[in-house]
């Protein structure tokens, strides 16, 4: 069974037509790009997925594990395992990472009927985590996002991952905006959560963060339609040709 089936997907926004008729099937495991000029409609099906109100859904349906998606409540995406990795994180002051992380986490277990960890137990947890992403210790306590740069914003989305451990992760463009060195930790990050039950979906403009995560497949989406799939090598033309050949 497939994690995702994206069927003649049609959305709108403040009646303005974006996604016409997409279609997109994930299996576990597998990994995913989708590239495309501004405007195509990427971001949209990023937001669609997560549940945000303000996209309108006129025709298609979407699958999640075999359930239908489009009827279930943003948090309920959430908690049956979907994560979306922000383009833009938002910041949260007065509320620390370690805080935020383990009630995310424990309402997680809630929901899976499993056992809530305490804060000692908690923070242990946490530690491995941080440390593979090369995080201090003080980051922990410090206000979700507040003050970070675009590099360490994007490393905290990828804990956040780490912690609940999602089925299927939409990261929207997690690359934009991040250094050479800064890329190269947000790449190992994302390589480190491959799982062969695990599904992503890379939402790029550039073909850099997927010669470090390389992909089972590539998507261009154009006018909110995938126009044309490949592997590694299509990112490579793209990156040489544009987009201009395709329309």
């Amino acid at each position: 069974m497939n994690i995702l089936e994206v069927r003649n997907l049609h959305v709108s926004v403040m009646n303005k037509p974006i996604l016409r008729g997409l279609e997109l099937h994930l299996k576990p495991g597998e990994v995913h790009a989708i590239m495309g000029p501004n405007g195509s409609g990427k971001s949209t099906l990023a937001n669609v997925l997560a549940g945000r109100g303000d996209y309108q859904v006129t025709a298609g349906e979407i699958l999640y594990q075999g359930q239908e998606l489009l009827s279930m409540a943003p948090e309920d995406r959430a908690r049956a395992g979907l994560f979306l990795a922000f383009q833009n994180p938002v910041e949260i002051p007065g509320v620390s990472n370690v805080r935020l992380l383990k009630e995310a986490f424990n309402a997680h277990q809630r929901y899976r009927r499993l056992p809530e960890m305490d804060a000692m137990a908690f923070r242990a947890y946490l530690n491995e985590r941080t440390k593979s992403l090369e995080l201090s210790e003080d980051w922990l306590l410090r206000p979700v996002n507040a003050g970070f740069s675009g590099g360490e914003k994007k490393r905290n989305e990828l804990l956040q991952m780490m912690v609940l451990e999602p089925h299927l992760a939409i990261l929207d463009e997690i690359d934009s905006g991040l250094d050479i060195d800064a890329l190269a930790k947000v790449a190992a990050g994302i390589n480190a959560l491959r799982d062969t039950k695990r599904s992503m979906l890379l939402i790029t403009h550039y073909p850099r963060l997927l010669e470090q995560v390389p992909p089972d497949k590539v998507h261009v989406l154009i006018g909110g339609q995938i126009v044309l799939c490949g592997g590694l090598d299509l990112a490579g033309q793209l990156e040489e040709r544009g987009y201009g050949w395709l329309f």
